[in-house]
């Protein structure tokens, strides 16, 4: 069997397709038409999906590739980044939950650059499990917090999440560093 160009792989026309529905859902939130705003947490929804889907193909496939394996967490950061911007924009995040949505960028930004330098110095920094349940755990809080003006009662729930997610967030950036500090700590190569 021939394997297709990176571009053709089902698993990265998900991620890449991610990506794309980055602006698209950011522009129906903030609209902030109650329909609009349905179709944005569908699609959300949708692109939440496929983290999982993309990963799960390309092993069951045996399509895995460079393009995918670096595609793959940039498209992750860029959904819970752009997404963590619009809600702030919005107001769908309160004072407080400014917290944990900084906290959240500030790892989601620091680990891929301690990743790029350990890189340069061929030391491989690979993904936990648990970092794996903190970017599920994003998304689902993301998930709640856009659904929240829609369902009553979601608030004080999706506040939790929230601050659930960071926490997570926080404990995998600072297992990362701890176990990277050895090579941290030293002179420069």
């Amino acid at each position: 069997m021939q394997v297709p160009p990176p571009f053709l792989m089902l698993p990265n026309q998900l991620t890449i397709g991610r990506i794309v529905a980055i602006p698209v859902i950011c522009l129906l939130v903030v609209i902030d038409w109650d329909w609009l705003r349905w179709l944005a947490l569908l699609l959300y929804i949708a692109a939440a999906i496929t983290d999982w889907l993309d990963g799960f193909l390309a092993r069951r496939m045996h399509l895995n590739s460079a393009l995918g394996k670096m595609l793959d967490p940039i498209a992750d950061k860029l959904l819970v980044g752009a997404l963590l911007v619009t809600l702030a924009w919005t107001h769908d995040l309160n004072g407080w939950d400014l917290i944990p949505a900084i906290a959240i960028l500030m790892r989601e930004i620091f680990i891929p650059g301690l990743r790029e330098y350990l890189g340069g110095r061929a030391i491989d920094v690979p993904v936990t499990r648990l970092a794996k349940w903190k970017t599920t755990v994003q998304l689902v809080a993301l998930a709640l917090v856009m659904a929240a003006p829609m369902l009553l009662g979601l608030a004080f729930i999706s506040h939790v999440a929230l601050w659930l997610a960071a926490i997570l967030t926080v404990w995998t950036g600072w297992e990362y560093l701890r176990s990277t500090w050895p090579h941290l700590a030293g002179p420069e190569l």
